[in-house]
């Protein structure tokens, strides 16, 4: 196990390298960059002053051009740049964002608070509604409560989030027919002078309709993937033979296939990791949310290659990371599970 573990880590270098170069150069051969997006900042700027005159149709001047060439570090080839940015990476600097004008990582970490609390939250929820109602359903199969949670599932499947955030806010929080739910944001303009309890609660009205979205899409593939699991295991002859030897049918279902069904839902405890950089652009811009969703969405507009180099590393690791822990979750589970 430990030498399995240890292939791995060395197998992410190359795979983290692979991917960052691919990334790097696609978005630097991509047309509009900051270069250009300065450009034009300057250029309306000058015709502005100028009074909507000819001025700013002149152009920027090559010296102009050339400065910012070199203050963004443009003016050296591609693959140098690229060397560039792997040795600052050794130091975890990931550059200055050109649009924040701040270091990378420090804008990331201003928006890193808003998906670990919906990440977290829809996590947790997930897991703990839809291993019980797989479960649940898997008993049950065929009769009433699985054929009615069954469709009332894939309806809400079938919601894309946008029409799904949209309606939440349309009836629940528009005034036009219940008003329980405030239409965004973290917390209240009051926030501040609430009693501990009062916060909670205040949290807890804003969180609840963009928890909704975040967690609906996940919700209906767990719960079917828990239940089919399970039904897949009750068809097996070990336990046939368990019912044989006259066992109660609790101690049939959780002691002996729960174990084995619960091996598939390992897959996605090891995506926990990549919950602290959770986030949905659509979600986040319909409920006023500033996450990592909105600043990776708002970043590829603006070109600014730093913060997604930055946001496509860290999520990388992450996600190599998350993919580690599922293989020693399985083990976990099962120790029958052999790495070689």
């Amino acid at each position: 196990m430990f030498e399995y573990i240890l292939r791995r880590i060395l197998l992410m270098i190359p795979t983290l390298f692979g991917i960052t170069i691919v990334v790097f150069v696609i978005i630097n051969l991509a047309p509009g960059g900051p270069i250009e997006q300065k450009l034009k900042q300057l250029q309306f700027s000058e015709s502005v002053s100028s009074g909507g005159g000819t001025g700013g149709q002149q152009g920027v001047s090559s010296e102009v051009v050339e400065a910012l060439k070199k203050q963004y570090g443009f003016d050296k080839p591609l693959l140098e740049r690229y060397w560039i940015w792997l040795k600052n990476l050794s130091r975890m600097d990931f550059g200055e964002s050109f649009s924040f004008e701040e270091p990378v990582i420090d804008v990331i970490v201003s928006k890193f608070p808003v998906s670990v609390q919906f990440g977290i939250i829809s996590f947790f929820l997930t897991y703990l509604i839809c291993i019980p109602l797989g479960i649940q359903k898997a008993i049950k199969n065929g009769t009433s409560f699985d054929f009615a949670s069954t469709v009332m599932l894939f309806v809400l499947y079938s919601i894309p989030p946008l029409m799904l955030s949209i309606l939440l806010l349309v009836f629940f929080a528009g005034g036009s027919y219940f008003d329980w739910f405030p239409l965004g944001g973290l917390y209240s303009d009051s926030y501040e002078g609430m009693s501990f309890f009062e916060k909670i609660w205040d949290r807890i009205h804003h969180f609840t309709l963009p928890t909704i979205s975040y967690m609906i899409g996940s919700f209906t593939v767990l719960t079917m993937l828990m239940k089919n699991s399970l039904l897949d295991e009750l068809s097996k002859d070990y336990i046939r033979t368990a019912r044989s030897k006259g066992l109660d049918e609790n101690v049939v279902y959780m002691k002996h296939a729960l174990r084995n069904a619960l091996i598939p839902i390992a897959t996605g405890i090891g995506g926990f990791l990549s919950l602290f950089f959770a986030g949905s652009m659509i979600i986040e811009k319909i409920f006023q949310l500033d996450g990592i969703g909105l600043l990776g969405y708002n970043s590829v507009l603006s070109r600014d290659y730093n913060v997604i180099m930055g946001l496509v590393f860290i999520q990388s690791l992450v996600m190599l990371v998350g993919n580690l822990i599922s293989d020693i979750l399985y083990v976990l589970i099962n120790p029958r599970i052999d790495f070689v």
